[in-house]
């Protein structure tokens, strides 16, 4: 068994995540989440889908992107959630 790194549990069904030339060790998905997924620059919020990166910054969504006002790709950025398919 092995301790997650974030809250120190020692649970049998831990599991290591491999990212930038560094080993992790957690107990669960909300703890590598609280670990190492990126902040949205603009709202805060952890981003644990695909988000938005734009020159080098990251965002939950292109919403935040927009309104942070990163210039250039941003601008181009289509937020498709919650559209209909035909609204794309």
């Amino acid at each position: 068994m092995a301790s997650c790194e974030v809250c120190g549990n020692d649970y049998r069904l831990s599991f290591e995540v491999h990212a930038m030339g560094a080993v992790h060790v957690f107990d669960s998905f909300e703890c590598a989440i609280h670990a190492l997924a990126p902040v949205c620059e603009r709202c805060g919020v952890k981003v644990v889908g695909h988000g938005v990166e734009a020159d080098g910054t990251f965002f939950c969504c292109a919403s935040c992107a927009r309104m942070h006002g990163k210039p250039g790709s941003v601008s181009q950025l289509v937020d498709h959630a919650g559209r209909a398919p035909d609204e794309r």
